[in-house]
């Protein structure tokens, strides 16, 4: 996998890559609203036909109603734009499956809550190891019901299936020494742990894309042994601290498309009602077009 090259994956000029906050996610001319504007108007044209029948305008009136009308039309218009550029969840269906992408708050959310922890599943938040701000730091610092020895013995005594376990690293200075193969998950309640990110001789967090993609096929293909019909949901992976090397500019929508694809062509299939959320932190709406998403065939 040392070559990925896909249509969606292409990182895009402009506010994406820039850190500033776009005008407009959606262009105003842009052609899916157009053809929502088509729709609406045909229903205005035929709710406005069967009144005029029984409702007869004064000629030197007509003048005025029809520019009335043109500038109602005009603000159904910005509306459909501002409500596109606006949008907070879609739902769509990938190969049989619910999904829906939405911003919100991870712990808030029922059934699964996927948390992305180190190749060593620490659990160290020092700043260092684990950062307080991360995902898995608030986890441990404000969502753990119970003690960090006893999340490390439970850990520990996981029944992990035998490729999950790549080995250990007894040159490690500070941290776990056993090393998990990315992607690897640890039921924790109404937690799913994830080995998500490699970490260097100094701690510091990297994942190349063919990793990135590796770690997305093996999570899938795990979460599907595991879920047992409950709903997941995940954040975006690699949207945080961690990020991609040699792709420091991929934007949080390029990697939720990448998920998406990912998700589709694994063999990862949840039965109804059962059903995967991806949750957008609030601070990142203003970089994800979910009108792009949700008009992209899931992501291709």
């Amino acid at each position: 996998m040392g070559s990925v090259r896909c249509k969606w994956y292409q990182p895009r000029s402009g506010w994406h890559n820039q850190g500033r906050k776009p005008l407009a996610k959606v262009s105003f001319l842009d052609k899916r609203i157009f053809r929502q504007f088509l729709e609406v108007v045909s229903v205005i044209s035929v709710v406005a036909s069967l009144a005029f029948i029984f409702v007869e305008i004064p000629k030197d009136c007509k003048l005025a109603v029809g520019g009335i009308f043109l500038i109602l039309l005009f603000f159904v218009y910005v509306a459909l734009w501002v409500r596109s550029n606006n949008l907070q969840q879609i739902h769509t269906n990938i190969e049989g499956s619910d999904v829906t992408i939405k911003k919100g708050d991870i712990f808030k959310q029922p059934d699964f809550k996927v948390i992305a922890f180190n190749e060593y599943l620490d659990t160290q938040v020092d700043d260092k190891i684990i950062s307080s701000n991360s995902l898995n730091g608030i986890f441990i610092n404000s969502h753990l019901d119970t003690s960090i020895v006893d999340l490390d013995r439970h850990i520990e005594n996981y029944p992990f299936e035998d490729d999950d376990v790549v080995g250990e690293n007894p040159e490690r200075k500070n941290g776990k020494k056993k090393r998990f193969e990315i992607g690897a998950i640890c039921v924790y309640g109404e937690y799913l742990l994830t080995a998500f990110s490699k970490f260097d001789d100094k701690n510091r967090a990297r994942l190349t894309m063919p990793e990135y993609l590796s770690f997305l096929i093996n999570f899938w293909d795990r979460v599907n042994r595991i879920y047992a019909q409950k709903s997941v949901s995940v954040p975006i992976f690699g949207s945080g601290i961690t990020r991609i090397k040699e792709h420091k500019n991929i934007s949080d929508e390029d990697l939720l498309k990448i998920m998406l694809w990912t998700f589709r062509i694994s063999e990862m299939r949840f039965k109804y009602p059962a059903k995967l959320t991806i949750i957008i932190h609030p601070e990142k709406m203003d970089t994800i077009n979910l009108l792009d998403i949700k008009s992209s065939n899931n992501g291709l």
